[in-house]
């Protein structure tokens, strides 16, 4: 027991945050249980040892939801995540589980609680302090595994490894396990300050804490926890005592529960001083001669995840790990052979279009654009500048688009802000120079492009945008691209939760709890930040009655485009009951094989497999070992080993 007490402690020591001094928490292989709480020092990375535990989101070729929605297609698709479009994982082959490692991540948790109090020179306060984050990460480890696996085992107390098979424990009903998640989440908040210094930047806040249970009861309220749970879960029972695992009936109170965590923790954070990112004067170079994104609105949604000089006041819950040479900003710049910049994360054709025209309403119902063909090829004017350089081709799909398009998508003819280094020949600046007084990089997709797959008669295998389009959110306007390698590359925390994502799971709530006037209100707070009129305003000239299917269609687009490439999608679309339909379906892009604007406006399917089973899929499985190990477990519907 001792050795595997020590060796968990050690391994998870690694994966803490990078922005703190981790040491090995057992400092010799001669050292007791005791040495990991003999003194203040040991006692705190014993509880940074707890946060270890937690899964990086933004590490790209691993993470279970980041680049696995539909609303990103690859060239990385040999990667580890891209099992998860594919709907190739099993209960034998899971590919990523959380089952295992959270389980170890409580277990160490309650170790923690047991010793804290034993800690010399550890002052009160910070007992308080250490043992509200502990239970923070209890309560946040098992929210993580309900959205994932729905009724789960709740772990109430250290486990004991000693436990003999038959007293091995069952998985408790969904809702009994939000409502216990959602009390050890209250209990947490109470001892846990509203905000952090800087270098405690990513730990537990009672603010986070209010979150994650705002954010709980909205899943539990979803149509897949709820409407449809009756339908899909009715045979799903304890194979020993036939307990109900999943609710067996609608209840319409969930969505008020949720509404009211989700305004709860909204006025606790406005209360001290969090609040939409807005800050429009931050310019991007020295001597603030780079000033682009040129429009405000542009940059400010630029840098609303890559706030590199402060803390970013609407951020709740931040990931404070480097994503790394393999994270997003090297995998979604425009190709250079220095092995730098890889040209590969591509917004797809759905995606595309959830972001709205400059009226703020979707192209196909936008009466100024849906007539026109999207694939029209149209050259850049002056009245366009900001948006892409003056005298390219582009489609005028790209045109008149709203600020977050421009701030997160690159396109053809359009700009990729990044500082370049004066002697990469793929780089050329929007001025025709090699230079870094613009800081734009013109985009080009065709053949032989600083975009492209490659030359007409030389196309790579890999690194390149399979839709003709590329990411740029979380990409830094700082960060230099060299010809020979190195470079630098400018990354700031990337946000688990932020204020936004309240403000729209209040909309959603009061979208479903009938009080339309207030969804208008927080989903307006969040578009008129965005820099797109108010919902009221957009959808005036159209005669559509802002009624609640309307509300609930506009809110959802509205967490799909303002959450785009966050983690979000993966788990929105499975809440929703719309995975089988935006999941099951190849990706759409660009003819990424043409030469001219003219040949590259044609949408393709890209060829790389998309399956989603439903309803097998919409819950992850239990991996087959766990099952076969505990007599009591019921694996989730569809999976091997859901029938013992």
């Amino acid at each position: 027991m001792k050795a595997i007490y020590q060796f968990i402690i050690v391994a998870t020591t690694v994966l803490c945050f990078s922005s703190c001094d981790f040491l090995d928490i057992v400092p010799d292989e001669n050292a007791t249980t005791k040495d990991t709480y003999s003194d203040k020092d040991k006692a705190e990375k014993y509880l940074y040892s707890c946060y270890g535990y937690l899964p990086q989101c933004n590490v790209a070729s691993g993470s279970l939801d980041l680049l696995t929605g539909d609303e990103i297609v690859t060239s990385f698709e040999h990667e580890t995540f891209a099992s998860f479009p594919k709907g190739n994982y099993t209960a034998s082959s899971p590919v990523i589980s959380y089952w295992n490692s959270f389980f170890q991540g409580i277990r160490q948790c309650y170790m923690f609680l047991n010793v804290i109090d034993k800690t010399p020179g550890l002052d009160d306060d910070l007992k308080t302090d250490y043992k509200a984050q502990t239970n923070f990460l209890i309560a946040y480890y098992h929210y993580m595994l309900a959205r994932c696996y729905g009724s789960i085992i709740l772990v109430k107390e250290e486990p004991n490894i000693e436990t003999p098979v038959k007293d091995y424990a069952h998985r408790s009903p969904y809702d009994e396990c939000v409502q216990w998640i959602c009390d050890k989440l209250d209990e947490a908040a109470k001892n846990l300050p509203a905000t952090r210094p800087q270098i405690q930047y990513g730990l537990a806040t009672n603010v986070a804490a209010k979150a994650v249970k705002a954010k709980m009861l909205l899943y539990a309220a979803s149509p897949l926890f709820n409407e449809q749970s009756p339908v899909l879960y009715k045979n799903m029972k304890d194979p020993d005592n036939g307990t109900l695992l999943m609710p067996t009936s609608y209840d319409p109170k969930k969505w008020e529960k949720a509404r009211d965590a989700m305004k709860e923790a909204i006025d606790l954070a406005e209360q001290n001083g969090y609040h939409l990112y807005t800050k429009q004067d931050r310019y991007i170079g020295d001597n603030n001669k780079n000033q682009y994104p040129a429009a405000g609105y542009n940059r400010c949604m630029r840098l609303l995840n890559i706030d590199y000089q402060d803390v970013n006041p609407e951020v709740l819950l931040a990931e404070t790990r480097s994503g790394g040479w393999y994270g997003i900003q090297n995998k979604s710049m425009p190709y250079n052979d220095s092995g730098s910049a890889w040209n590969g994360i591509c917004p797809t054709w759905a995606m595309l279009n959830r972001f709205y025209t400059k009226n703020g309403l979707p192209w196909d119902e936008d009466p100024e654009f849906k007539d026109v063909d999207k694939m029209k090829v149209v050259t850049i004017d002056n009245d366009h500048a900001d948006e892409g350089q003056v005298g390219q081709k582009t489609l005028v799909f790209n045109l008149d688009r709203e600020p977050r398009y421009y701030a997160w998508v690159a396109f053809q003819g359009g700009y990729y802000e990044l500082q370049n280094d004066p002697v990469n020949p793929a780089y050329t600046m929007s001025n025709g120079q090699k230079n870094t007084s613009d800081s734009r990089v013109v985009c080009n997709f065709l053949l032989g492009g600083n975009c492209s797959r490659g030359t007409v008669t030389q196309k790579r295998p890999g690194n390149y945008s399979p839709g003709g389009y590329l990411n740029k959110k979380f990409v830094s306007p700082n960060t230099v691209v060299a010809a020979t390698g190195g470079g630098s590359r400018e990354e700031s925390p990337f946000p688990i939760i932020r204020l936004a994502d309240l403000y729209l799971g209040y909309a959603e709530a009061c979208v479903e709890t009938g009080d339309l006037e207030t969804a208008k209100t927080y989903i307006n707070k969040v578009r008129v930040r965005a820099g797109i009129p108010t919902v009221e305003t957009s959808w005036a000239p159209v005669g559509v009655t802002l009624d609640q299917a309307k509300l609930r269609q506009i809110v959802r687009q509205e967490r799909m485009a303002e959450f785009y490439l966050e983690c979000q999608n993966f788990w929105d679309m499975r809440r929703w009951m719309l995975a089988e339909k935006y999941f099951n379906v190849k990706a759409q892009g660009l003819n990424i094989d043409a030469t001219t604007v003219e040949e590259l406006a044609t949408i393709k399917d890209i060829s790389f497999e998309r399956k989603f089973e439903a309803p097998t899929q919409y819950l992850l499985p239990i991996p087959i070992g766990d099952i076969n190990k505990n007599p009591h477990l019921v694996n989730n519907p569809g999976y091997t080993g859901d029938h013992r």
